[in-house]
């Protein structure tokens, strides 16, 4: 392996959870880096003044243009558009340590609110702690636009984001009992799960059932879930796992894998499920 192929290896990670966090995505990540390997076998690296930073940009812009016909193709995604989650457990793979926070699902889906350039303003300052001076560089800004994008990004983000922080253990506990309750469609169980104003968002992508709708409401969400434990009574397991970080659940029916559920709390109901069903998202995790 020369060199050149050594330094990118090392760099692998962080490009990816850049272009994860851009695109939501795992599948167009790696297509991302595929792009910009080859663009790194092509450049000549004793001209690079840091290779990092050369990278940076690169993955940058390519994922900013990914995001823009992105964002025309989940205009007519069918139903609700949720990220490919990233499911962890056992041994910790490669790309970890740069996903370890600021990537859990609630956050994409408030990122997904940023425009292209916005949300690379954002992440690149406010994740990846590049300055500015090198921030206005990589986009081909100036530094008082760079500031006004973050700050617009900035009020966008703190409107949306979760303000809860949950103990991991208290967390897993609130999805056990949303696993027992679910499976049983027990109504007061149910009701004693889920905040007032609680909200199921799921993703079929058109290709397996799934609310078309955001269902909002503590009543609605019960019924919903009443309803579909008749259906699967029986035939329904969960197991835990890290889902972006955070505790989550994979469920199997019939011994196949189904969903990847991610939930937000504040430690005491649930006030946000994320339900990702569609089979496309869901084919690197591993479901033995």
């Amino acid at each position: 392996m020369s060199p050149a192929d050594q330094e990118f290896l090392e760099l692998r990670p962080r490009m990816f959870g850049l272009a994860y966090r851009m695109l939501g995505s795992r599948s167009d990540a790696e297509d991302v880096l595929q792009d910009a390997w080859l663009r790194w076998q092509g450049a000549e690296q004793r001209e690079l003044r840091s290779p990092e930073a050369w990278l940076t940009t690169v993955v940058t812009r390519l994922s900013i243009d990914r995001l823009r016909e992105a964002k025309k193709e989940r205009e007519r995604y069918t139903g609700p558009w949720l990220p490919e989650p990233l499911v962890e457990e056992g041994e910790v793979p490669e790309h970890a340590v740069e996903l370890a926070s600021d990537v859990s699902m609630a956050f994409l889906m408030v990122l997904e609110q940023l425009a292209p350039e916005e949300r690379a303003v954002f992440l690149l300052r406010e994740v990846f702690d590049v300055d500015y001076p090198e921030l206005a560089q990589m986009l081909g800004k100036n530094q008082a636009a760079c500031r006004q994008i973050l700050h617009r990004a900035r009020e966008r983000v703190r409107e949306g984001r979760p303000r809860f922080q949950v103990n991991p253990e208290a967390h897993r506990r609130l999805l056990d009992r949303f696993a027992e309750a679910t499976s049983s469609g027990d109504p007061g169980k149910l009701l004693a799960l889920f905040a007032d104003s609680v909200r199921v968002t799921g993703d079929g992508g058109g290709k397996v059932r799934a609310v078309l709708h955001t269902l909002e409401g503590a009543e609605r969400v019960v019924r919903f879930y009443s309803a579909i434990s008749r259906l699967t009574a029986g035939r329904v397991s969960y197991r835990h796992v890290e889902i972006n970080g955070e505790p989550g659940l994979l469920r199997f029916l019939d011994g196949r894998l189904d969903a990847a559920i991610s939930v937000v709390t504040d430690g005491i109901r649930i006030l946000d499920v994320y339900t990702v069903r569609n089979p496309d998202k869901l084919r690197h995790i591993t479901a033995a």
